[in-house]
């Protein structure tokens, strides 16, 4: 009579195997925006939570009615663009 199952241990070694998977949280960060081209400045910003606050920020500062930015005249965005490289 064998004392432990061939089965058994392929699910406790399966199980040690894979444990790290489980019991670890997911590290990496998901960006759930965008990139927006700056052709002024010539660099690219990264629509995400941070540039968001921006240009809510500049709506309101210019007194504007929010708009999504890429639905903006170009001109429009080329204020933000402007606007946003002087608040470092």
């Amino acid at each position: 009579m064998r004392p432990f199952p061939i089965h058994v241990a392929s699910i406790v070694l399966a199980a040690a195997f894979f444990s790290p998977v489980f019991f670890s949280g997911c590290s990496a960060r998901v960006s759930t925006g965008y990139t927006v081209h700056d052709g002024y400045y010539n660099d690219d910003h990264v629509w995400d939570d941070n540039e968001v606050v921006f240009y809510n920020r500049w709506e309101g500062d210019t007194h504007r009615s929010h708009v999504d930015f890429r639905k903006r005249p170009a001109n429009e965005q080329k204020e933000y663009f402007t606007w946003r490289h002087n608040q470092h």
